[in-house]
């Protein structure tokens, strides 16, 4: 079966999964899945829980706006920022505000709806076809002498105009596809992409208990056949519910008294129910599949990144909104078992115990809360285990969240990594090695702590030499948290050869699905016939994420020649593949997603409509221009392929990835000198990517410019002094032009990064021959 014919009817999806022969009474006995009953189903049998529940952020996470939900200021409110004075007021009962609207004109809105409530609340503004939009003007709800009760811009460094992809009115302020699955239960986007419509559907507008429990017909069924007595022994231990958030019953926590740290009765599960469920909405990921369940991997129905560049500080710190999920899988505690209601109370979300009281419920007093422990004796106000512990980021201008990965401070990394320490966002006076200096003096030269893998991070971040080593120690260690393995991974792609290859086998057989995908990513870059014999097997991995990436990778395989054994499991994949961008096909990312998988499966029209749709969704999404030339190229239509780059830079003149792609194509029709342009374009506007100085210096030395080819190189390696791609051009050009002495200085700072290499040793021994024989 071709994708093609999936695509054409993704009924197909259902009859793919249809049962075998035989099942059809196992089938026809199986219990209905459950629906949706509401919160207030629930609350009549759990009082208690649903008082908590009615109290905290997850109730309000959205509501209609009613003179109870909204917080702000619509007594004719104005704020002005960047020449816009937007005004906030009430008409006939209904919240208004004046705005600049999608076109930059001042404009009269409605407000649909509260968005959150503490430290800020958001408002949606409703537009004719489904979509609702996050205005980018917000309250601050926090009380007037902590700074709040004030309007203020969520973007309040820059202007953000009409037709800035930011703006309230534009794609990523969509609360359809950003916000809408993490605060109401039940979402289904329903976007029809021919119409370019949204007819988006809740099962409950807040966050409520299906929201964490899953749909609960099948547990009310079962109370109800039940009530007024205790179930009979045998029954069903499930009680009709989706998921049993079981893993802190029957688990004791002993204080050994050596440490004074808690111990587990028991290793914890691979699989922990808390913390994918949590992660549903406290994680930076994306979604794949509507029909998530609890408890189940969060990589079943979503996308999640790993430890990476922008995201994470190189030691795992968050650096963008990263939220809690990623930090907290790389912590110690989850490593023995501690769970997210640990700590919180997972109906009001709020703290089990006050201050330093929920850590100090696993770590004995007598040793942590000592002032020996914490070396600020007599600090007003008291130091807390949370400054240390937990430092905090601030996101949205207002939100203050802590870093949940509970790490020893390190100041020592910051010096090296460039990533903050707690000591130092204290201490902003004192240097990193004034800390560092402290923390030895205080507890020893030994604080390497449980998160390791900081050098390795920061050496593939930055090019430095011994980033491979590096990175394929963190990768192989089973005692690494699986979320930095993932990254580490995923980094080790661009060294992937027969020696790293074994460290991709073995992520690929991980019980993490996380670590798997990593695996997945490392090997993109290798041909999908070398690739078939060991990714095919995870065409059938049970959890949807690996599968789909699997698919992704080995689509270039020409479909005659895939083995007859895998062909179904591929196509099964596939078509969970195509569904998941078919999902988000209100955004460029999917579509041009989408394009890549038809190219790779040889359905060049199909590829070359979702780069089309792509661009017309957002004409400055640069990837989709730059892969719709490249189809171009292979069908050889060069002359097209430019003119939708140079729209493209029409859009976006400071994209160097587009200015490098149309050196690329004029290279290919002939027009050297127009190419030399737009090299030195994208060299210019990305000083630190290696790859376009490399290919500017080339461009430059085949026009006779061999002198200013070796200053590109040399201003280039100021950056990366370890790119032994720069180093090899940069010899090769200087034994050119027949300065022995300064490529053979530079081939031995090449020796210096690669002194394992035979040929390289030869070659540096025949230069100083000859450079001795001058």
């Amino acid at each position: 079966m071709s994708v093609r014919r999936l695509i054409l009817a993704l009924a197909a999806l259902a009859a793919l999964f249809a049962p075998a022969p035989g099942a059809a009474v196992r089938a026809a006995d199986a219990a209905p899945p459950p629906d949706a009953v509401g919160s207030a189903t629930c609350a009549s049998c759990h009082p208690d829980q649903a008082k908590l529940w009615a109290g905290s952020h997850h109730k309000a996470a959205m509501d209609h706006a009613t003179e109870a939900s909204v917080l702000g200021d619509f007594s004719n409110a104005t704020f002005e920022q960047f020449g816009v004075t937007s005004r906030f007021f009430r008409r006939d009962g209904k919240f208004m505000v004046e705005t600049d609207g999608p076109d930059g004109k001042l404009a009269e809105f409605e407000i649909a709806y509260t968005f959150g409530v503490y430290p800020l609340q958001q408002y949606l503004i409703a537009f004719p076809d489904g979509r609702l939009q996050a205005l980018g003007i917000a309250w601050d709800s926090r009380p007037k002498d902590k700074g709040g009760q004030r309007w203020f811009s969520l973007y309040p460094h820059e202007p953000i105009p009409h037709d800035d992809p930011l703006h309230w009115t534009k794609l990523n302020q969509n609360w359809n596809f950003m916000c809408a699955e993490c605060h109401s239960t039940g979402v289904r986007k329903n976007y029809d992409a021919r119409a370019d419509r949204f007819a988006t559907t809740w099962a409950e507008i807040s966050v409520g208990c299906e929201s964490c429990h899953g749909k609960g017909s099948a547990h009310v069924a079962w109370a109800k056949t039940h009530a007024g007595s205790s179930a009979p022994a045998g029954d069903d231990d499930s009680k009709g519910l989706v998921v049993r958030f079981d893993e802190r019953a029957n688990r004791p926590w002993a204080i050994d008294p050596a440490s004074g740290n808690a111990r587990p009765g028991a290793d914890p599960a691979p699989l922990r129910k808390e913390v994918e469920t949590c992660g549903l909405c406290h994680a930076r990921r994306g979604q794949i599949n509507e029909d998530w369940v609890p408890g189940r991997w969060l990589s079943d129905t979503h996308v999640v990144p790993p430890l990476s560049r922008g995201l994470y500080f190189a030691d795992g710190q968050m650096e963008d909104e990263v939220y809690n999920y990623g930090a907290f899988k790389q912590s110690k505690m989850f490593s023995r078992g501690v769970t997210c209601s640990d700590c919180h109370d997972p109906h009001s979300a709020g703290l089990r115990l006050p201050g330093d009281g929920v850590c100090l419920q696993c770590h004995a007093p007598t040793t942590y809360a000592a002032a020996a422990h914490g070396r600020h004796e007599g600090v007003d106000p008291p130091v807390g285990c949370v400054q240390c512990h937990m430092p905090t980021r601030t996101y949205m201008v207002v939100h203050t969240r802590h870093d949940h990965s509970f790490r020893i401070p390190r100041p020592d990394l910051s010096a090296q990594t460039g990533a903050p320490n707690a000591c130092n966002a204290c201490h902003a006076d004192k240097s990193p090695q004034w800390a560092a200096d402290a923390v030895r003096d205080w507890h020893g030269p030994d604080r390497n702590g449980f998160q390791h893998y900081a050098p390795a991070f920061h050496a593939a971040w930055s090019g430095s030499a011994d980033a491979e080593a590096l990175l394929a120690h963190v990768a192989a260690d089973r005692q690494t948290p699986g979320f930095a393995r993932a990254g580490a991974l995923a980094e080790l792609q661009p060294f992937l050869s027969g020696k790293t290859v074994d460290i991709a086998k073995a992520g690929l057989t991980d019980p993490d699905p996380m670590v798997r995908i990593g695996a997945l990513d490392m090997l993109a870059a290798a041909p999908a016939e070398a690739l078939w014999p060991i990714v095919a097997p995870l065409l059938a991995d049970p959890v949807r994420g690996v599968h789909i990436r699997a698919v992704d990778l080995l689509a270039a395989m020409p479909a005659a020649a895939r083995p007859e054994a895998d062909r179904a499991a591929f196509d099964r994949a596939a078509a969970e593949f195509v569904a998941a961008q078919r999902l988000n096909a209100d955004r460029p990312e999917a579509r041009l997603t989408l394009g890549g998988f038809y190219a790779r499966e040889g359905l060049l029209a199909d590829a070359e409509a979702e780069y089309r749709a792509a661009l017309k969704l957002s004409p400055l999404f640069a990837p989709a221009a730059v892969n719709l030339a490249d189809l171009y190229r292979e069908t050889g239509r060069d002359a097209e392929g430019e003119a939708v780059l140079r729209a493209a830079i029409a859009f976006t003149p400071g994209d160097a990835g587009l200015h490098h792609a149309l050196g690329l194509a004029l290279v290919r029709m002939r027009r050297n000198a127009d190419a030399l342009v737009e090299f030195q374009q994208a060299t210019a506007l990305a000083p630190d990517d290696p790859h376009n100085a490399y290919v500017y210096a080339v461009a430059l030395n085949s026009a006779g410019r061999a002198g200013d080819a070796l200053k590109t190189l040399a201003a280039a390696l100021s950056r990366r002094p370890d790119d032994s791609g720069l180093l090899t051009l940069m010899v090769e050009i200087e034994q050119q032009e027949g300065d022995l002495a300064g490529a053979l200085r530079d081939a031995e700072r090449l020796l210096a990064l690669q002194p394992d290499d035979p040929d390289l040793k030869l070659y540096v021994e025949a230069l100083r021959g000859r450079t001795k024989a001058r």
